[in-house]
């Protein structure tokens, strides 16, 4: 049976998930992980897909120029119920098979996974909390592979706001996969935007409204996306309360030290105000809603790849 449509899925909780509810639905799959890289590659190892009975792939190893032919094999592992490990690029015995970047990426597809290891992963997911998966295996050749990797939960972004550029960054970073959070006081904006987000947005009625952050996790980012700028100090002193990764603002310097004046006199410190980045954004003086958007996304980015949470917490 030739292989089947091919889900992009960036996040392991994605592919819990999905594993999760073939398995309630009583439908077999492979679980396929990235045990070792050798080189450049793709994906990062530890990185999880599957592949149902169908053929149906969940996540991907490669940037398109494998992932065909681990879903055959997958296809092949679910008929024959063994486990395989196998090496594509320098060194592998399919040759015909290149990976464009001049590494190597050694794969396990296992059509029996431990569902119970799964259910508990997914639940620890949704709980916002991280994951660690154990995976032994043997190649053809005898070699053993004996890896943990620990999966943190999918980043999560709240965004205040109004305007275009709120509506620009909700829709990009939908579009890059995070867990998203909505508050503003313009209903036509929360229209717009509410079906993306993951809770019920929370529509803001006056600026000295007091509100509370509980959504705000180490594995969050908080943004204040105003151009009026009376809204922000109640969000900001909730937001700096949490354990939030990253809190930024939009606004000019100028701007920004005002915000930072302001929550001053609330009694806010100067340890926290370390916490508060402004202006956001990578690229300074953007002038459209889509590049601003873009250039505070890969602030954020930076942010967590730089210095990852902790996977303890």
């Amino acid at each position: 049976m030739p292989p089947e449509a091919l889900v992009y899925a960036e996040h392991a909780s994605d592919v819990v998930a999905k594993g999760v509810a073939l398995a309630q639905a009583g439908h077999r799959f492979a679980l396929i992980t990235s045990l070792a890289i050798e080189g450049g590659a793709a994906r990062e190892v530890g990185s999880l897909a599957l592949v149902d009975v169908m053929g149906r792939m969940t996540g991907y190893l490669s940037n398109g120029c494998i992932d065909r032919d681990i879903q055959l094999h997958a296809q092949d592992a679910l008929q024959s119920g063994v486990r395989k490990v196998i090496r594509y690029g320098e060194g592998s015995r399919y040759v015909d098979l290149k990976l464009p970047c001049g590494g190597a990426l050694t794969v396990l597809i296992d059509p029996n996974p431990e569902i119970g290891v799964l259910v508990a992963a997914n639940a620890a997911f949704v709980a916002r909390k991280p994951v660690t998966l154990r995976f032994d295996a043997r190649d053809e050749g005898g070699t053993a592979y004996a890896k943990s990797f620990t999966y943190l939960p999918r980043p999560r972004l709240v965004l205040a706001g109004r305007g275009a550029i709120f509506r620009a960054v909700a829709q990009i970073a939908h579009a890059t996969g995070y867990d998203l959070r909505f508050l503003s006081p313009e209903p036509e904006d929360l229209a717009a935007i509410g079906h993306l987000g993951s809770k019920t947005p929370v529509q803001l009625t006056t600026p000295d409204t007091p509100v509370t952050l509980e959504d705000l996790d180490s594995y969050s980012a908080f943004l204040t996306l105003f151009h009026d700028h009376d809204w922000e100090p109640p969000l900001l002193c909730a937001a700096l309360n949490t354990p939030a990764h990253f809190i930024g603002c939009l606004g000019s310097r100028s701007t920004h030290a005002l915000r930072c004046e302001a929550l001053r006199s609330l009694g806010v410190s100067e340890a926290a105000l370390e916490r508060l980045q402004g202006p956001i954004g990578l690229v300074p003086s953007l002038r459209d809603a889509s590049s601003i958007a873009v250039s505070t996304l890969a602030q954020i980015v930076e942010a967590f790849h730089s210095e990852p949470p902790p996977a303890g917490e």
